[in-house]
């Protein structure tokens, strides 16, 4: 039984969804979902979980990086290079005033959605509203930028270009993120392009294109491009279970937890058997007076 995680090199041009059903046809596995959506003209690491694997996404560390270019006095309808021009204005901004106000953008911030997004308004998405005409009012939504640098910048008496480097939290835009700092430099801005580096543990140095899945798929070796479950989820604290419990625990049972020290109640814990044996993830909670570790996501032997 397949299960797990496969770090995907998403090229431009295909939609994380077109992805995830490719992976699914070439493996013959109905469970298979991604990670965090990249857009259709972006590309970089799209992280695919296979079989009950799709049940741990929820858990994984959601922080992502991504290397972006900004193109300075023009915007466009959807913030990026995909949409038409709105508006282009011959633009003077330097390197200098770029780096003066990224640390605005640094830390917490209040992030519009694009209307060109899956952000869901009255039971439908915003791209289809987009596609329809219609635009609606959105919402601010709370994002955390925890690096936001200037790479490179590239001078230009109309449209100057910077790359950026920015790690966030997900459910960040950085389309949006282009378009507001061209606003703070009083001038239109889009994401003429966008590289996601790493999703979570995944980067990009590891990811593998699809034509090298395929290829690896249909010689049949060993399953190295698929990455164990557990693999994703090295930001939890773990515990690690006697064979008793294990078995308890595998069946779906609540397991007594002696320490009333170390994760808060609540707290995911990636759980382990004897010999390492990656049993899925649970959640303290307190009950009778005592510790129980409860199942969240269990993982039988078979996978």
């Amino acid at each position: 039984m397949l299960s797990g995680f496969i770090n995907i090199l998403k090229p431009p041009g295909l939609t994380s969804h077109a992805v995830v059903a490719r992976v699914r046809r070439l493996l013959g596995e109905r469970r298979v979902g991604h990670a965090g959506t990249l857009d259709p003209a972006a590309s970089g690491v799209l992280v695919v979980a296979v079989g009950r694997a799709t049940r741990l996404i929820a858990h994984l560390e959601g922080s992502k990086t991504y290397r972006g270019e900004i193109t300075f006095g023009i915007g466009t309808t959807t913030l990026d290079a995909e949409g038409e021009i709105t508006r282009a204005v011959p633009c003077s901004v330097a390197a200098a005033q770029l780096r003066e106000v990224l640390p605005r953008f640094r830390g917490t911030i209040d992030q519009v959605p694009p209307m060109v997004s899956a952000v869901h308004h009255q039971g439908r998405r915003l791209y289809e509203l987009a596609r329809s005409g219609v635009e609606v009012e959105r919402q601010p939504r709370r994002v955390h930028i925890t690096r936001l640098e200037l790479i490179s910048f590239y001078p230009d008496p109309l449209h100057p270009r910077a790359l950026i480097e920015c790690t966030c939290s997900a459910g960040t835009y950085v389309r949006a993120l282009a378009a507001d700092i061209g606003r703070a430099l009083g001038t239109e801005a889009h994401l003429s392009f966008l590289l996601r580096t790493r999703s979570g543990s995944f980067a990009l140095d590891s990811s593998l294109t699809l034509a090298e899945l395929e290829a690896a798929v249909g010689r049949g070796v060993e399953r190295t491009w698929l990455c164990p479950p557990e693999s994703g989820l090295g930001h939890l604290a773990a515990v690690t279970l006697p064979e008793e419990e294990s078995e308890r625990f595998r069946h779906g049972n609540a397991v007594f937890h002696p320490s009333s020290g170390g994760p808060a109640l609540g707290q995911a814990l990636v759980v382990y058997g004897p010999g390492r044996s990656f049993l899925g993830v649970g959640r303290l909670e307190h009950r009778e007076e005592a510790l129980w570790l409860q199942p969240d996501v269990v993982f039988p032997k078979e996978c």
